[in-house]
């Protein structure tokens, strides 16, 4: 929603107001590796988020997460079991509870609010956001400046990205950056080995 200059901009400006800011980039390794293990992309996110909230100085009362997954309290659960912090998910009753009621938010635990597109209803998601695409922006302009390859946004709705893709696929030292068990990975060796029959 935001033009690379403005989400720059934002970026300095939220850095410089957050009492605390992490980020974690999964390798198109790591991703292969936990598909290859039956371990979904959502599993993979809930446990690097855990391990980011893990890893904060702050104890935080509140988290607020964007859930991939359409189920978003599956999501925030997933997050607080892997976790070592003492969590709570919104909208998640005590086990055996027999009434209706939430386990109250004065507990010693941290209330976890996980909803699908949380960034475009919590100020402090969107700017987790900005922080993500900044990075993610950043990363993109490495690895093209590490190649020589304009491989354009990364994105496989990005015509350049498929392009660089299709005219490297012999490249080993392009391979390491691309998901080898990525769908559109797959469709392109599928249509290629298609062009030979």
């Amino acid at each position: 929603m935001l033009t690379p200059r403005k989400r720059e901009f934002l970026y300095d400006e939220i850095i410089s107001i957050a009492d605390e800011v992490r980020s974690y980039s999964i390798s198109s390794e790591e991703i292969d590796q936990a598909i290859k293990s039956n371990v979904s992309l959502n599993q993979l996110e809930a446990l690097n988020f855990a391990r980011l909230i893990d890893s904060l100085k702050a104890e935080p009362n509140r988290v607020f997460l964007d859930s991939p997954d359409v189920i978003s309290e599956r999501f925030g659960m997933r997050v607080s079991l892997f976790s070592s912090r003492n969590m709570h998910v919104k909208g998640i009753k005590k086990k055996g509870q027999k009434n209706e009621g939430i386990i109250p938010a004065d507990s010693k635990r941290i209330s976890v609010i996980a909803e699908h597109k949380a960034d475009s209803v919590y100020p402090v998601v969107s700017s987790a956001s900005i922080i993500a695409k900044v990075t993610r922006d950043r990363e993109i302009e490495r690895i093209t400046d590490h190649l020589g390859i304009d491989i354009g946004s990364g994105y496989p709705s990005d015509a350049q990205t498929i392009d660089a893709i299709k005219d490297n696929l012999a490249n080993e030292k392009f391979a390491k950056f691309i998901r080898q068990r990525w769908k559109t990975m797959q469709i392109i060796r599928q249509a290629r080995m298609n062009e030979f029959f």
